[in-house]
């Protein structure tokens, strides 16, 4: 599992043919599966109280929990892929149009660090078994007696899959925290849906690389053959219970999230002030008026890495800061300064995904702190942390400004490549009116 080595190249390594070597593996995987699944995995194996005060972080408490006896879990779906089947009912069953590839779907329950709590399924993964359904299918026939774990009041924690869920959920008593979705009217999030938002996904990201931390196993991240899907759901299961047993949690309580928790709970109401004051001046218009451009900023504050990762709350922005900042450098975007008011500077930055779209990004600051910020992205509200926009442009002036990089360690690969779009050569008109009259 950890090597994902075919069962012919075992046989050559180990001297023994293909049929001993799946003897080999199914009784080592009947053996797991009776011995060490049952002691670390499974709601069985672990009690409330035990992941509420060894597997729960502090800041999860802090942010979504109203006392310290409440469970935190958080759930997400992950994708074992496999090959087309040639029994045509189960290939449509098993086709996911999500994925756009034949796949099976574990459903993976987490605690705020990383821990294993249980892994259902797999499920199919056709449009009858999203998310929703899988975790309304596991509530109802109370799989692994999960009603009598989860007491009222207990959190779960879930992206915008899992919506269709909601209220059976709250009618089980269960808290759901889930990221906020954007009205069909609206065109980005309110400052409070997105901040509520943020507080989810402070907590949310652990699903995520636990399911990282499945796939490091190479036998998972290959595409299986179909006739290894009955086995399937017991390598993912003997894989979490390993991991509970020798590895170390992927997020454990520190001593800065009391502190952490507090200063996101106190920006709940901050940096209003600039967007008002942006939308009452309608400064997103295009006029120049206002406005003068500027290359460098020499009343910027100059600020550390930790400085940064208080105003982002988060290292994932500050990860995706060089790769928009180079666009700026490229030259495809501006940056201009207030002409009557010191310290407001407007920057339009490329969007990463449209090659048609831009976002205007605005920052008031002072010789030594960052005021306050907006965006005209769809979480260019929050002030409960920044957008990727706001993290790049403050990353670039408070700190990536004063070194010498140039490329900030983003390659542009395009140079090896040609380009069909680019010098298109110059066609005779003439020629071309005679060339099809010839014909």
């Amino acid at each position: 599992m950890k090597c994902g080595l075919s069962n012919k190249i075992l046989s050559t390594i180990f001297n023994i043919t293909k049929s001993s070597i799946r003897r080999a593996i199914h009784s080592a995987r009947q053996a797991l599966c009776d011995i060490i699944v049952p002691a670390h995995l499974g709601f069985e194996h672990v009690t409330r109280e035990e992941i509420i005060q060894k597997h729960t972080r502090k800041l999860a408490q802090d942010l979504l929990a109203e006392s310290n006896d409440q469970a935190i879990l958080v759930l997400d779906g992950t994708y074992i892929y496999i090959n087309k089947s040639n029994n045509f009912q189960f290939q449509r069953r098993s086709f996911s149009m999500h994925k756009h590839r034949p796949l099976v779907k574990p459903m993976i329950i987490v605690s705020t660090t990383g821990y294993f709590v249980s892994v259902l399924g797999p499920y199919f993964a056709d449009s009858k078994n999203n998310d929703a359904s899988i975790l309304k299918h596991i509530l109802n026939n109370n799989i692994q007696e999960i009603k009598s774990w989860i007491d009222p009041s207990d959190i779960c924690v879930v992206d915008r899959g899992f919506r269709d869920a909601i209220e059976l959920m709250k009618e089980l008593g269960i808290q759901a925290e889930m990221p906020a979705f954007m009205k069909r009217t609206e065109k980005q999030m309110t400052t409070d849906d997105a901040n509520a938002s943020r507080f989810v996904t402070k907590v949310r990201w652990v699903v995520e690389a636990a399911n990282a931390r499945i796939k490091r196993w190479k036998y998972l991240s290959h595409v299986l053959p179909t006739n290894q899907v009955p086995y399937i759901g017991d390598y993912v299961s003997i894989i979490c219970a390993l991991c509970n047993k020798y590895l170390p949690p992927i997020n454990q309580t520190q001593e800065l999230d009391s502190t952490l928790a507090s200063q996101m709970r106190d920006r709940l109401s901050g940096n209003l002030c600039l967007q008002d004051f942006v939308e009452e001046h309608d400064l997103a218009r295009r006029s120049v008026a206002h406005w003068t451009t500027t290359e460098s900023l020499t009343d910027f504050p100059k600020l550390s890495e930790t400085i940064l990762r208080i105003l982002t709350l988060g290292t994932y922005q500050l990860k995706l800061s060089s790769s928009y900042v180079q666009e700026y450098i490229s030259g495809t975007c501006d940056f201009h300064l207030h002409k009557e008011i010191p310290g407001l500077l407007r920057v339009r930055l490329q969007s990463r995904h449209i090659a048609s779209k831009s976002y205007l990004v605005w920052l008031k600051y002072d010789e030594d702190h960052v005021i306050a910020w907006y965006c005209k992205c769809r979480a260019g509200a929050r002030t409960v942390g920044t957008c990727s926009h706001v993290a790049a442009v403050i990353w670039y002036l408070g700190m990536a400004v004063h070194t010498a990089e140039t490329s900030f360690g983003v390659k542009d690969w395009g140079e090896y490549l040609e380009d069909a779009s680019a010098n298109p050569e110059s066609i005779d008109s003439s020629d071309s009116e005679e060339s099809i009259v010839e014909e």
